[in-house]
This record gives C-alpha cells, structure tokens and sequence, in this order.
C-alpha cells in the first residue's frame, strides 16, 4: 500500500499547526522522506498527538539520535531527531527539535514509546543531550567514568598511544594453536 505523503504532510501541517500553532515549524518532503520540525518545549505533547490521532497512529519510534551542527556554525548547535513509524498505516515520519548548547535539555518521550529508553540514553551518552524525566539516564555504550560525549564535533579525535611487549617475537606466541587467525591491520599509529 503505497502512501502518499503530500497528502500526509498537509494534514500534519493543518492537524498540528491547529493545536501547536508557531510551536511547529517547517515541514519537508525531500527524496520519499517526510520531516517536520518542532520546538522542543513542546515535544512530548506533539509525539503523543502523533501516537493517539487516528490519522497518524505513530504507535512505533524506531531510533532517537542527534546531530551537532557546530561545524557549520548554526544555531541550535544540536538537533534531536526521532525516527516514527506507523504499523497500521505503513509510514513514516522524521520529527527534528532544536537543541541549544548552553541548554543542551529535552523532555524525554520514554512516557509515549517505551522503546525511546535506551535510544535516548544512547543519545545522552555520545552527544551529552539531557532527556529531562528519563527514569534512568546514565551511560550505556561508554565506560561510567568515560569524560565527554564522542559524538560532539569537539570532541578529541585520536588517543593515547598504546603498545605492549611479548616475550617472544613469534607473531602468534601465546595464542591457542586452534585459533583461526584473524587478520589485523594497524593502519594508524594511535
């Protein structure tokens, strides 16, 4: 069942903009893809909106990320992106909030989707972005003691140089003689 998506993105723009009003912004249909933007005060209500009106029946968020716009200097610096979809009515939707840098805090949607838990602390974790209300937002890919957030465009690229020494020079000394060797490639020095 093929949909059609001006159709969509009109009746999201009426529907939403009746009830939000300057709270939505723009909304975008760029190659098969249907994006809306919104402002972040707001997020929570629009999300439930978009699970419980018959016309949308958002009933699945199928990723939560972010991007960080620092390197093209734009304002807000970071932007939440929620990835919808609809089982019942097969389609889709990319709805984006405005995350600023010295307020880095959006209200969590874990109360809409249960599956938006770890993808919000996955976000928390690699961006440093603050799901207010979340029930347990600590780290889940990163160490507990881990300083920063890996996905900022500010963050280090490289390491610290690390190295160790055999007691033999046999490349495979130690290894269990059963092991399929693995092919490994250093192609940096860090």
């Amino acid at each position: 069942m093929a949909v059609d998506l001006e159709k969509l993105q009109d009746l999201l723009r009426n529907k939403l903009g009746e009830h939000f009003g300057d709270k939505i912004g723009g909304s975008e249909l760029a190659r098969g893809d249907l994006s809306l933007t919104v402002d972040r005060t707001v997020i929570v209500d629009v999300c439930q909106r978009l699970r419980d009106d018959p016309d949308f029946q958002f009933n699945f968020c199928s990723y939560i990320t972010a991007v960080d716009y620092s390197a093209l200097e734009r304002e807000p610096r970071y932007e939440v992106i929620y990835q919808l979809y609809s089982i019942a009515k097969t389609h889709r939707l990319r709805v984006k909030a405005g995350v600023p840098e010295e307020d880095p805090i959006i209200d969590t949607v874990f109360p809409v989707w249960a599956s938006a838990d770890w993808l919000e602390r996955e976000t928390f974790d690699m961006f440093g972005i603050i799901f207010r209300g979340h029930p347990d937002l600590r780290r889940i890919l990163m160490p507990e003691d881990w300083e920063g957030h890996p996905l900022r465009k500010d963050f280090p690229l490289g390491g610290v140089k690390s190295f160790y020494f055999k007691r033999s020079t046999e490349p495979r000394a130690g290894e269990p003689k059963n092991l399929v060797p693995r092919i490994r490639e250093q192609l940096s020095d860090i």
